[in-house]
């Protein structure tokens, strides 16, 4: 089997550990990271077992949404209280976990955007300009990892992928096309709120969404040697902290406090 070419890390590009936009993107997607690699071979899926630095996220999933058939939550809960720290797990370090952590982030990055569109409009507390302010963020973040995708990885298939069941971490060939379920575990949405509860669903929601950015964050910086997914990864711990801070702060306002909104504050660091 053909291995793939490591990504060209001396030519990497520079990227700020902030939020950038697609400007910036358009500069980090020259190739100077191309690799080149075979086209994949399709094969089934498995997730494996994943261990985020013994930060343990069990007993909390978000998988199985599909947003044109949801049913509305029960008010005055969120729908987003079990989340499974593998639906994070993009798989083992190699040639292609570069693009596998792209394609995970993107899909991810896409629930947040989902997300913030169900609270465009609300004013209290100020919890629309937020949504408003995450999804510009995440928007520009996707088009910057699609620019990305595309300079090094030029012979992926089109669609999302993920490491096969046996796979080899290091050819394309050893991917396959990502499963709806895989897909709807990153998104991290349930069921869709009422009017009534569309505050504290977003509110909670986004803070276990941007949990599960920490985690694919810190399993980034474990295993990638990519300079811009590393400067990324660092961006993205930054931000999503401050975010969450700022939503258990309108958590507050809500009289909402619960323990539970403290579980990633072990991931705060870099």
């Amino acid at each position: 089997m053909v291995k793939a070419a490591q990504p060209d890390v001396m030519r990497a590009s520079s990227v700020p550990a902030a939020l950038f936009g697609l400007a910036t993107a358009v500069m980090l997607a020259l190739p100077g990271l191309a690799q080149s690699s075979p086209g994949p071979n399709h094969g089934g899926h498995n997730h494996g077992t994943h261990n985020h630095g013994g930060h343990n996220h069990g007993g909390h999933n978000h998988g199985g949404h599909d947003h044109g058939s949801q049913k509305p939550g029960n008010p005055g809960h969120s729908g987003h209280d079990a989340h499974a720290g593998h639906a994070h797990d993009v798989g083992p370090a190699g040639a292609t976990y570069d693009l596998r952590f792209i394609d995970g982030m993107v899909q991810h990055h896409t629930g947040a955007l989902r997300m913030s569109e169900i609270v465009f409009g609300i004013g209290q507390p100020g919890v629309g300009a937020l949504g408003k302010t995450i999804w510009r963020e995440q928007a520009s973040e996707i088009r910057a990892m699609g620019l990305w995708r595309r300079a090094w990885f030029p012979q992926a298939l089109v669609y999302p992928v993920a490491l096969a069941s046996g796979g080899d971490p290091n050819s394309l060939t050893g991917l396959t096309r990502m499963s709806k379920a895989q897909i709807d575990g990153m998104r991290m949405m349930s069921a869709l709120p009422t009017p009534d509860n569309r505050v504290v669903w977003f509110l909670e929601g986004m803070l276990d969404h941007h949990g599960g950015a920490l985690v694919m964050a810190h399993d980034a910086l474990a295993k990638s040697t990519n300079p811009t997914i590393r400067r990324f990864a660092r961006g993205v711990i930054v931000a999503q902290r401050g975010e969450i801070m700022q939503l258990r702060r309108m958590l507050a306002v809500e009289g909402l406090r619960k323990p539970e909104y403290n579980r990633y504050d072990a991931l705060f660091k870099l």
